[in-house]
């Protein structure tokens, strides 16, 4: 029998099933558990299993529809649709702002940090003439409790000086480097790849996982400032460019 809708005395009980439903379900898809075409639960199923009104669960469909990870057909149910991130091969953007678009919290976590002289490989994606001082980043982005990204990052410590005294704990590189540093020019390389035992661990899926990997070199006013690999689980992401036709 179904519930009768959330008095206002119930509201913050109600939020927090609202926001558990969401979490739930979010981390099944994110998580590969629930692939794309996976039909969900129905709204009543969901009404039975957490005890709650069809009004809270219909709230948390309406949200993980308009985040893009679910897919609601009349009749039919709702369906495991794939991830997209917005704009993300054109632009720079904030994976803060595409995981709370998903309507999950959002964590940076860095798991390591250090100083070092540029190698050859730091040479070629830069283009560096001559050897210099480099800052190394390797960090985490969740969406809930499960990582969502590994980030990748090397930055020019010719070209951003200040990035020296930064701990990079309380905010990702990205974001940091954005507001402090006026780039005038990116580029984007993407690819798939296996994961690696590395990558595996730290993302939490099995050694061989196929993944998204997104790649950016950026510069300002023609010098180098940094290059960054961000790791994607393939079955939870995909790149999205919206464009029109060159006029003549």
């Amino acid at each position: 029998m179904e519930m009768a809708p959330e008095t206002e005395a119930a509201t913050g009980e109600a939020t927090s099933l609202h926001q558990r439903i969401l979490a739930d379900i979010s981390e099944r898809i994110l998580s590969g558990e629930w692939a794309p075409g996976h039909r969900i639960p129905f709204e009543h199923e969901f009404t039975e299993q957490y005890g709650c009104s069809r009004m809270t669960v219909n709230k948390a469909l309406s949200q993980l529809a308009k985040a893009g990870l679910i897919e609601r057909r009349r009749k039919s149910g709702s369906f495991v649709s794939r991830p997209q991130s917005q704009a993300a091969i054109l632009e720079i953007h904030d994976i803060r702002v595409e995981v709370e678009a998903l309507g999950l919290a959002y964590r940076y976590e860095r798991t390591s940090r250090h100083e070092r002289k540029s190698s050859q490989s730091d040479r070629e994606f830069l283009g560096l003439d001559a050897s210099e001082p480099m800052l190394v980043l390797e960090g985490l982005h969740f969406a809930g409790m499960r990582p969502f990204c590994r980030e990748e990052r090397v930055i020019s410590l010719k070209a951003v000086p200040e990035a020296a005294v930064e701990s990079f704990l309380e905010v990702a590189p990205g974001p940091w480097l954005v507001a402090r540093v006026p780039w005038n020019s990116a580029e984007h390389r993407i690819r798939a790849t296996a994961a690696d035992e590395a990558t595996a661990a730290a993302l939490k899926i099995a050694a061989g996982s196929p993944c998204l990997v997104v790649e950016r070199r950026t510069w300002s006013a023609g010098q180098p400032v940094t290059h960054v690999r961000f790791t994607y689980p393939a079955h939870s992401h995909t790149l999205v460019a919206r464009f029109a036709p060159s006029q003549a």
